[in-house]
């Protein structure tokens, strides 16, 4: 019974010491947390923590970094060397002018909606004509015997041999010569004309006293037979079409708009219509009709131009660009080169008073070919970056990593002791060589805890270093400061193959 006791007695005992040493734990931990969140210098604000290697991801504690063996960094507002930082990134006007950096201005300027499109000359379908016979017969001559010959209105087309004719024809006749009551004769004149008899054929029949069968068809207008349906000497049917005249007073011109610019369109909307092959002729149109099909494909919806073909020089198959004129309106905008698109945002590269770059969302507007609109995240006169705006972005993310790693500033109003001069060490091999500095692709710093990587060194004078050439395998020494950072104090070359 003294041994179950004791043995309850010492498993609480042990249950109280192991709770008491979690808590403990948890206590010490946060103590621990606290003094490295209090290890910041004096009068600075922590804005988040990152990993220098993986500068994407933001933490808001301190710790170890969840993608390298190492600690995270803070990032303080007032840093002018972060990557991302809300005083954004500063580069030397040296760095600037190696990177070959431009600028370009926020401005308004009064720009149209209009734009230009391609569109492709087809027949105005509703000026065709068809020619059809109503009565069976034959063709005894044809006068057009290709299709597309242009033709003019009341030209002849073929001549028709019609004997269903005759009958009819016949019988008003001889009511007419026996003198019979006028309503009989009313009656067999009535019944050509139910039979289709042309007015022209009756008219001759009368004159001559003779059953007229052949009869000429003729082009109801002037255009081309876009459709030749029969060949001299075949029989014809009753609704049988034998010819189709395409009108040309009048063209289509169908292009293919982009889905944005097409819901801008209006009906009637005035259009210069230029001939593809030769810009010094030009034609008037207007926007006749947006069909309602979209292509999956290309996002694009076919607009139908009716384009003024008096003159007759456009035919179908020829290339037009229209110029669509669009209500003007003052916009603002910047060059389209200093749009960064990533998908799903809009990014620009803006230069701020104090000389540092930060990036920024924008709402891009309509396209007005070298220039993009500007909805929202921008204000006139403000300057942005043209070109090399990733060039900044590297040049930010290499800062990042070196600027951080630098000792903490001093407490204001402290004495700042001499500053020792500290070298570290590399080995690397030469990529390029430049006035103001030279580009090497190193291996790991111990002394500094960076991995291997490429940058550039700065050189205390251009003349410096003189026997070194790209290609070169080199051990090198360099220090803290000058214009990009950090600066060679010694560099020797290597015999080939003795670098580590």
């Amino acid at each position: 019974m003294n041994r179950k006791l004791t043995a309850g007695v010492l498993l609480l005992a042990a249950l109280l010491l192991a709770t008491g040493a979690f808590y403990l734990g948890r206590k010490t931990g946060q103590a621990a947390d606290a003094s490295i969140a209090a290890a910041a210098p004096d009068g600075r604000k922590v804005l988040y923590w990152h990993d220098p290697m993986v500068p994407g991801p933001r933490f808001d504690k301190p710790g170890k970094s969840p993608f390298m063996d190492m600690q995270l960094v803070p990032v303080y507002a007032d840093s002018a060397t972060g990557a991302a930082g809300d005083a954004g990134v500063k580069i030397s006007p040296a760095a600037q002018q190696n990177l070959g950096i431009r600028y370009a201005k926020v401005r308004r300027t009064d720009a149209s909606s209009s734009f230009e499109a391609i569109g492709s000359v087809q027949f105005d379908e509703r000026l065709n004509a068809a020619v059809q016979t109503r009565v069976a017969g034959y063709v005894e001559r044809l006068s057009v015997r290709a299709p597309m010959e242009r033709v003019r209105k009341g030209q002849a087309l073929a001549t028709l041999f019609a004997p269903d004719w005759l009958g009819p024809q016949n019988e008003w006749l001889a009511l007419r010569r026996a003198g019979v009551s006028p309503d009989l004769v009313a009656a067999a004149r009535a019944r050509m004309r139910a039979l289709s008899i042309p007015a022209e054929l009756i008219r001759r029949s009368e004159e001559s006293g003779t059953a007229q069968a052949r009869y000429v068809l003729t082009a109801p207008v002037d255009g081309v037979v876009a459709e030749l349906g029969v060949r001299e000497g075949v029989a014809v049917t009753p609704g049988m079409t034998l010819f189709r005249i395409a009108g040309l007073q009048k063209v289509w011109a169908v292009a293919e708009i982009p889905e944005a610019q097409a819901l801008g369109l209006a009906r009637g909307q005035k259009a210069k219509a230029v001939l593809q092959a030769d810009a010094s002729q030009s034609f008037d149109g207007a926007l006749d009709e947006i069909l309602p099909e979209i292509s999956t494909a290309t996002r694009t919806l076919k607009a139908r131009f009716e384009v003024d073909n008096t003159k007759g020089k456009l035919a179908p198959g020829m290339l037009l660009r229209l110029q669509v004129a669009g209500p003007a309106s003052n916009r603002l905008v910047v060059p389209s080169e200093t749009v960064i698109r990533t998908g799903r945002r809009a990014v620009v590269i803006v230069r701020k008073a104090d000389g540092a770059f930060e990036p920024r969302d924008v709402s891009p507007g309509a396209d007005l070919g070298d220039d993009t609109e500007v909805v929202s995240g921008l204000s006139e006169g403000e300057e942005v970056v043209a070109s090399g705006q990733f060039l900044i972005d590297s040049e930010a993310r290499l800062r990042s990593v070196l600027g951080n790693m630098a000792a903490p500033a001093a407490a204001p109003g402290a004495s700042a002791p001499a500053p020792a001069v500290v070298t570290h060490q590399a080995e690397g091999k030469v990529e390029s060589v430049a006035p103001d500095g030279i580009t090497i692709s190193h291996g790991p710093v111990a002394t500094l805890q960076w991995p291997a990587m490429t940058m550039g060194f700065g050189k205390a004078a251009p003349s410096a270093f003189p026997e070194i050439k790209p290609g070169d395998p080199v051990r090198f020494e360099f220090r803290e400061g000058g214009a990009m950072g950090y600066e060679l104090v010694s560099i020797q070359r290597l015999q080939s193959g003795a670098t580590k």
